[in-house]
């Protein structure tokens, strides 16, 4: 395996072409006041897999794609159950 970095996140947003927004987020506690943050990042990833909204992936650096991309979808970890489901009308 290569050393480039790698992240899990959450895909938020697949409203474009070939292109997913991944959130990741990370937990860690604040050195001088101890408290719990949670910290979110939004990442701009290149989709030649297909996801869906709630999808969780993992993404890779990769060569400037364009402006904003600097990722790439590597795996789709879990697909999102709820968003595979057609709703049932009772």
């Amino acid at each position: 395996m290569n050393n480039r970095n790698r992240m899990i996140g959450v895909v938020t947003s697949n409203k474009m072409q070939k292109t997913v927004i991944v959130e990741v987020t990370r937990t860690y506690r604040h050195r001088l006041y101890k408290k719990v943050v949670h910290d979110r990042k939004r990442f701009m990833a290149h989709d030649e897999l297909g996801c869906e909204v709630g999808d969780q992936v993992r993404i890779v650096e990769s060569r400037p794609l364009s402006r904003h991309k600097r990722w790439v979808v590597e795996e789709i970890l879990r697909r999102d159950v709820a968003a595979g489901e057609p709703e049932l009308e009772v």
